[in-house]
Order: C-alpha cells, then sequence, then structure tokens
C-alpha cells in the first residue's frame, strides 16, 4: 500500500469526536467532528484507524484507505464499502468513475464518503455528486463548507475543477 505523501498531520481527539490540525492547502485551520451530514443520504467526513462505523451507514466510499472504519458487531446494514486511492494533489484520472459510483450508493441508502479529513478528496466527490443533482457549482461548494467547514475544498486545483465543472 505504501504511505501517502500528500498526508499531514491531524490531533484526533476521541471523547469529542472531532479532529483537528491544519491543511497542507493554505495552512488552513480546521477542527470538525469526525463525519458531516450534507443533505439526505450524503455524508462526508474524515477517518483514523479503529473508529467505529455508525450503524446507520449502508455504504462507505473511502478516498483515503491509509486509514479503514472498524464495523460495528452484527452490522447487517452496510452493503459495501469502496476503497480509492487519492491524494490531496490533482484531480484523479478516474473522477468521473469514483463519483458515478459514489451517486449509485447515496442513491441507495445514507452513504459516508470519507478521505483523511474530509476537506478536499471527500469535498471534490461530494461537490461534484451536488452538481450533477443540479445544484451550481458554487452553492455545491457553500453547502459543504457549511455543514462540513470553511476548509472544503482548500485545494485550489480541486475547488476550480468543481466551479469549472460543466
Amino acid at each position: 500500500m505504501g504511505l501517502d505523501p500528500t498526508a499531514f498531520e491531524i490531533d484526533f481527539d476521541p471523547l469529542k469526536r472531532r479532529m483537528s490540525g491544519f491543511a497542507i492547502h493554505g495552512d488552513t485551520a480546521f477542527d470538525v467532528p469526525f463525519i458531516s451530514h450534507i443533505e439526505g443520504n450524503l455524508w462526508t467526513g474524515g477517518c483514523t484507524n479503529g473508529l467505529i462505523l455508525p450503524y446507520e451507514f449502508k455504504h462507505v466510499v473511502s478516498l483515503y484507505p491509509w486509514e479503514r472504519y472498524t464495523l460495528p458487531p452484527n452490522n447487517d446494514a452496510l452493503r459495501s464499502e469502496t476503497y480509492w486511492y487519492i491524494y490531496d494533489a490533482d484531480v484523479p484520472s478516474n473522477i468521473a468513475t469514483i463519483v458515478r459510483e459514489a451517486r449509485r450508493r447515496v442513491h441507495d441508502g445514507p452513504t459516508l464518503i470519507h478521505c483523511q479529513a474530509g476537506l478536499n478528496r471527500s469535498g471534490l466527490v461530494a461537490a461534484l455528486l451536488l452538481v450533477q443533482n443540479g445544484m451550481s457549482p458554487n452553492r455545491a461548494i457553500n453547502l459543504l463548507r457549511r455543514r462540513r467547514s470553511h476548509a472544503v475544498l482548500c485545494n485550489p486545483v480541486f475547488e476550480e475543477y468543481v466551479r469549472s465543472f460543466q
């Protein structure tokens, strides 16, 4: 598997179920819950090894497979886990496939799209999903920033990609 060269330091406080740190893009500070509800069946978030996945999720789309949620005992609700290796750098060439697969899962039930901190990689996929569902790029970005963090899409390459998405 190797290491993610774009990973950055995050402080985890499992008692509060929050994470805080500084994103590598613009040295942007953040303090967020591990998981945030965006709308409908769409949730975004971050991850750390050993964190227990809440029972309500039917699908997990991981854009950061270097760390994984632990499944709770007797979790019969989870239907799928999908893992994609994405770096917090350039938009991956397979982004259309990732968004298509994520969209299918969101339409099927509560879906967590997560990356390391739930800011850029998951923000990119969630924003593109929202735009494909008819939301303007600006509105999608604003919704994600309001529901997750002002630091969502602090990666300017990802933000510009969403803003120019047709």
